[in-house]
């Protein structure tokens, strides 16, 4: 069995996303000893954005820029990596309503039509069965169902709908909000959020 866990906060220590992340790799550690890791800090090495050259690239243009070489090979183990895991945990904090345009470079690798996600006659259809996604989520205010912020959300709703394009429908949302409310609050929605982590089942 293999996780691949995907961090995105700018924070390094001081983030909740990354702590909630790594408390549920060592959740499914635990629960699937000798389960196989593959980690990725998107935050501290980025892809780059797509371009005109990348797309060029895609179509079968001749690459001779080294960087852009590069990139096009971490693309390539983004999808790699991506199609080995059986779960998927992501370290998510909401940056301005939705996610850290390092996890959304990461996205426009690995949803490609024809590998991830194919178009059919009666709509799109995910390419990717059977695993299990965590989505370990931070934000500084309360966008949950029934807050007044809730419709304002561009952050859970999208990745949750983003995996389920690509096939993947078991998710699980660990969720700390409200975490620039003060310090109690912070402490509750970490506790809270921790609490939820202990009681994933295997």
């Amino acid at each position: 069995m293999k996780l691949l866990h995907l961090d995105s906060s700018v924070l390094g220590t001081a983030s909740v996303s990354r702590q909630l992340s790594a408390g549920i790799v060592a959740r499914c550690k635990a629960s699937h000893p000798g389960i196989t890791i593959i980690a990725r800090d998107l935050a501290a090495e980025p892809a780059l954005h797509l371009s005109g050259a990348h797309m060029a690239a895609f179509q079968g243009a001749v690459v001779e820029d080294a960087v852009l070489t590069a990139d096009l090979l971490k693309g390539n183990a983004y999808m790699d990596e991506l199609f080995a895991a059986d779960i998927i945990v992501i370290g998510a904090p909401m940056y301005n309503l939705s996610i850290p345009t390092s996890l959304k470079a990461w996205i426009d690798r690995i949803a490609v039509a024809g590998k991830t996600f194919q178009y059919t006659a009666t709509g799109p259809e995910g390419l990717l069965k059977n695993k299990r996604a965590f989505i370990a989520s931070a934000r500084g205010g309360v966008y949950s169902v029934g807050s007044h912020a809730a419709a304002i959300e561009h952050q859970e709703s999208y990745l949750i709908g983003l995996l389920a394009f690509l096939g993947i429908t078991d998710v699980t949302v660990i969720r700390a909000e409200g975490i620039a409310f003060g310090p109690d609050a912070k402490e509750a929605a970490v506790t809270h959020a921790l609490k939820d982590i202990a009681a994933i089942a295997a």
